[in-house]
């Protein structure tokens, strides 16, 4: 209890920082998330790294987020949806269980009760929908197939909606991409591996906002797998 205390006190202090928080989308944003402060939400139990925030418990967030064993939010809607990737443990609400590798959107007019039995991480992207993007969407990725994508990487379309687009691309050792600039922009969360660019290098739990007409050199030197979101960012 002291620790949650103190976290919250620590979280109290930086909420100045922590309004407007890597909200420049026009700005190239490089997180290592296992680098970071975990800070306690409102709801005991449940701890979160802040990637970009736009206000104190509202708006614009993208966060990664772990609820201990027992952990629950009280019941909430999110005015302009909610996308969740399930990193590791069983997220549930009182629609069902999500394990690890699960892709969710819960868009807007939807609430629900979140809690975790036995303890996960999940990646949220809160109030960042459409609200003509209606599509309830879960898939257990795990027993999606692969497709063929550019060379020999493989890809799994999980949504798109307009210039939008949300998918889990797979590497295989040694791969490089050709050199291409990002349309609108690219996101990307490292689930597997190490992502490489000419820029640096970028271990699982990185987070990747390249703004919109940025351009690299993508490669891997072993497997990795990425969350990918592209299109969104266009000024």
């Amino acid at each position: 209890m002291l620790g949650y205390l103190q976290g919250l006190l620590s979280l109290m202090t930086r909420g100045n920082e922590l309004e407007n928080f890597n909200m420049d989308l026009s700005e190239k944003v490089i997180i290592r998330t296992g680098e970071e402060e975990w800070f306690p939400s409102p709801s005991h139990g449940v701890k979160r790294i802040p990637l970009e925030r736009e206000g104190a418990e509202h708006g614009h967030t993208t966060s990664i987020v772990e609820y201990l064993p027992g952990a629950s939010f009280s019941k909430h809607s999110h005015p302009f949806g909610e996308e969740i990737f399930v990193l590791e443990g069983t997220f549930s609400d009182e629609n069902g269980d999500y394990k690890a590798g699960t892709y969710l959107r819960n868009p807007r007019g939807t609430a629900h009760a979140p809690f975790s039995k036995k303890g996960c991480k999940i990646y949220v992207k809160l109030n960042q929908m459409s609200p003509k993007d209606l599509e309830q969407v879960v898939i257990d990725t795990n027993k999606e197939q692969w497709r063929m994508g550019h060379g020999n990487l493989e890809v799994m379309p999980l949504h798109s909606f307009m210039n939008e687009g949300v998918a889990l691309v797979k590497w295989p050792a040694g791969e490089r991409f050709v050199k291409h600039s990002h349309m609108g922009g690219e996101e990307i969360l490292v689930l597997k591996g190490e992502f490489i660019d000419e820029f640096g290098r970028y271990p699982k739990g990185s987070w990747i906002r390249s703004p919109h007409l940025s351009s690299h050199f993508p490669y891997v030197e072993e497997e990795t797998i990425i969350l990918v979101k592209t299109g969104h960012l266009a000024p």
